[in-house]
């Protein structure tokens, strides 16, 4: 297994050709978003994942309101800049004089208030305060964070305009300069990937929960239009917030939240399928979302070096083609979703 590992395969990021690998490290877990983490294990996760073979690392200043970022420094330093592409975001900036308040859902995190900011001046702020806290003179890709519905509810269109006249041309020009190798949008919403699309050039989308094993309507405009642009796709979510990797267990999480009971039922029977053929639901859940032609990568939580290689390991053993075929024909998959050959 650690050969497989070591070597494991990238694929280019959309027509910027940046290779990235078909795992990333998604560092939310690491800041303190379901629990105050030991430090020691929550950075050896990340150095763990580099030493296998991941080499994408995505993060963002709401993650523990500035944590997760000082955590991914400090792994980068042990590892070297230069054996990753590097990830953040911007839409918010950390205030250090204001109390944390509430709102944000992470358990613990720095004791800072994170600022809703999408103007120009505050995506320079923002990125001037990654790059310390990430101890880095540079930043591969750079995503508008969170200009959807599930942030800013009605709001979303005004935080859409504050987004295209404020931060994305800073984006664009910190670009053109070659300060950034890339940009794009991390976002929960397939619809809000796929306006910003249209009305920018944007490199890559990072697309959070609707693209998975359990929905797909990222299917209906996004992932078409993002393959006519050659916009790479990162994928997040693809457990759904975790009920895809435990099962319909009680207290399983969907979208954040205790999942309802349509939902556990779904997930029942995908989950009986999945053990008809031998596939552990996980392994199912993570194939699919990389057999589409679009996805560039899948980008994945991890809280120590023990769930990085639980990650990689669902590589190892890929599903027969008959739980695709048994899917569909329960109607439990979408017949135009692309899966695994």
């Amino acid at each position: 297994m650690a050969d497989i590992l070591t070597a494991l395969p990238r694929r280019p990021l959309g027509r910027t050709g940046i290779p990235v690998s078909l795992i990333g490290f998604g560092a939310a877990p690491l800041g303190d978003l379901y629990g105050t983490l030991d430090d020691v294990l929550a950075i050896a996760a990340l150095t763990e994942a580099v030493t296998l073979g991941v080499n994408l690392v995505d993060t963002s200043p709401l993650y523990g309101h500035g944590l997760s970022e000082h955590r991914c420094g400090t792994a980068l330093r042990r590892v070297g800049r230069d054996a990753v592409v590097l990830s953040t975001k911007v839409g918010r900036w950390i205030d250090v004089g204001a109390g944390r308040g509430d709102g944000s859902g992470y358990h613990g995190g720095q004791p800072h208030a994170a600022v809703v900011d999408y103007s120009a001046e505050g995506t320079r702020r923002s990125v001037e305060q990654s790059l310390l806290r990430l101890g880095t003179d540079r930043i591969d890709l750079l995503l508008i964070h969170d200009v959807d519905h599930w942030t800013h509810g009605a709001a979303v269109e005004q935080r859409f305009q504050e987004a295209m006249e404020g931060a994305y041309p800073v984006l664009h020009r910190m670009r053109e300069q070659g300060v950034i190798r890339a940009i794009g949008i991390g976002v929960n919403d397939a619809g809000i990937c796929t306006r910003f699309a249209r009305t920018g050039d944007f490199d890559a989308m990072l697309l959070a929960g609707r693209y998975s094993l359990l929905e797909q309507p990222a299917l209906d405009e996004f992932l078409p239009l993002a393959q006519e642009k050659q916009i790479g796709v990162l994928l997040g979510g693809v457990f759904n917030s975790g009920i895809l990797a435990t099962g319909p267990v009680p207290g399983a999480k969907y979208n954040y939240r205790d999942a309802p009971p349509p939902v556990l039922a779904q997930v029942g029977r995908i989950e009986a399928v999945c053990r008809a053929h031998g596939v552990p639901l996980p392994h199912a859940a993570l194939q699919f979302a990389l057999a589409h032609p679009a996805v560039s990568s899948v980008v994945l939580g991890a809280t120590t070096p023990d769930e990085v290689r639980r990650n990689l390991e669902a590589l190892d053993r890929p599903a027969p083609a008959a739980l695709w075929s048994d899917l569909r024909e329960a109607g439990l998959l979408r017949p135009d979703a692309p899966v695994p050959a």
